[in-house]
């Protein structure tokens, strides 16, 4: 409800010693409105909705000692609304006696409405009078209960501001930290298990806090503007709010990281443990073909293999075990790590066989080798050429035996090679002097 501003001020004091009649018919006009106005004044108080929420919590810490000092504040804000009214009151009276007052009457009307004619209660517990009561003026009545009634007033408008604002806000929050907890229990995220889950009990207790505090002393939560004397000038202090909903914030979007996942975690798996089985088997194949070069390749230096990843298949083990266990904050950097060693473990593994079959290629070949040049002389009617018959039989002795001295077949192949050139020679022709198919290939 909207509470009117602060009354407004007494006319001050009259030029003479004692006021003329037309001087106190307009001094009682202006009281009149005045009484009015304080009047509407201190029953919007009254009735503001921060009040009735004040009057009925149960207050600590900042909230309680400023509202024990308001509702005082208020109460003598009636007794003195009540000592002006009767103020008030005996001036008409003394005003209503004759249409043209005697110089008696104005001189009383003078002390009513200038003087210092009002006997109040004492205000030490506001303003540390040691009186037990005190005479004033209707000018400073009307200052001091213009300050009594800004303070009250800001002490109900920041308390209700504080309270329309931020426990809604808390409430909305909290509730979004309902549906978080509930996704990461879903995906494994619990306290003790997981930091995220950890933070979203810190963050539960924190909220709870908050919103206790909130509510029983919600002055603790204003920040007052700055040169601003107007009665709830400020704002709402959400320090402690923001920073649990950055932190829920921070949890929800790791909650979506293990979301992903969970829901990669398993595609990740089947893929490494494809290519664990593919450099398993790669490096089978190495060390069976070590067997064969050894035994086909003489004098051949032919790499040892290493066995299976052992290492790897055991991680593999347990990242297998996290999955089943939605420990995904442990599984996402094993799989990280698991894919990139794997694919190394892989390449090593193609690299071995790479290095261990090199020989075989070599024999491989000279063998073709040997064969094109074969070919080559039979095209040209050479086959049965006694010499080149031999050099080739040599040559692919040397190859076709067990073990193959690849150094020595090599030099026979290159023989044979360079006889068949020799051979076809002669035989070139064509323009130019250029060879059909003369020269060492």
């Amino acid at each position: 409800m909207g509470v009117p501003g602060p009354f407004p001020s007494f006319a001050g004091t009259p030029d003479g010693p004692v006021m003329g009649r037309e001087e106190v018919d307009r001094a009682l006009a202006k009281l009149a409105a005045e009484h009015e106005a304080i009047e509407s004044s201190l029953l919007a108080l009254q009735d503001h909705a921060g009040r009735r929420l004040l009057e009925g919590a149960e207050l600590t810490g900042v909230t309680k000692d400023r509202w024990s000092t308001t509702e005082q504040a208020i109460s003598l804000l009636w007794s003195y609304f009540d000592a002006y009214t009767e103020a008030l009151t005996r001036a008409r009276e003394v005003r209503s006696r004759h249409r043209w007052p005697t110089q008696d009457e104005l001189a009383e009307l003078t002390e009513l409405l200038c003087g210092t004619a009002i006997t109040l209660p004492s205000s030490a517990t506001l303003g540390g009078s040691p009186l037990l009561s005190e005479e004033l003026g209707l000018d400073r009545l009307v200052d001091r209960m213009n300050r009594w009634y800004a303070e009250a007033l800001d002490v109900i408008v920041s308390a209700d501001a504080i309270w329309s604002a931020l426990p809604a806000r808390i409430d909305m929050l909290s509730a979004e930290l309902h549906r978080t907890r509930s996704l990461a229990h879903s995906v494994g995220v619990r306290p003790g298990e997981h930091p995220s889950g950890d933070d979203l009990e810190q963050i539960t207790a924190e909220l709870t806090a908050l919103r206790a505090e909130v509510v029983s002393d919600p002055l603790a939560f204003w920040k007052p503007a700055s040169g601003s004397s107007a009665p709830g000038g400020g704002s709402p202090d959400t320090e402690r709010y923001d920073r649990a909903a950055r932190a829920l914030e921070d949890v929800r979007r790791e909650i979506e990281a293990v979301l992903d996942v969970r829901q990669d975690a398993e595609r990740r798996l089947m893929r490494l443990r494809d290519v664990l089985s593919r450099a398993d088997r790669t490096l089978a194949e190495a060390r069976q073909a070590r067997g064969e070069v050894l035994a086909k390749i003489a004098a051949s230096e032919v790499p040892a293999v290493s066995g299976p990843p052992t290492a790897l298949h055991e991680q593999l083990v347990a990242a297998a075990d996290y999955r089943r266990r939605s420990q995904w904050h442990r599984l996402s950097p094993l799989l990280e790590s698991l894919e990139q060693r794997a694919d190394d473990e892989l390449l090593r593994a193609r690299e071995s066989l790479t290095a261990v079959t090199a020989p075989l290629a070599v024999r491989a070949e000279l063998r073709g080798r040997l064969d094109a040049y074969k070919a080559k002389v039979a095209r040209h009617g050479m086959a049965e050429d006694p010499f080149l018959v031999e050099r080739y039989d040599v040559a692919r002795r040397m190859l076709w035996s067990a073990p193959c001295d690849l150094r020595a077949a090599e030099q026979a192949v290159l023989r044979y090679q360079q006889a068949a050139a020799e051979a076809l020679v002669p035989r070139q022709t064509g323009p130019a002097g250029q060879g059909i198919e003369g020269g060492t290939e």
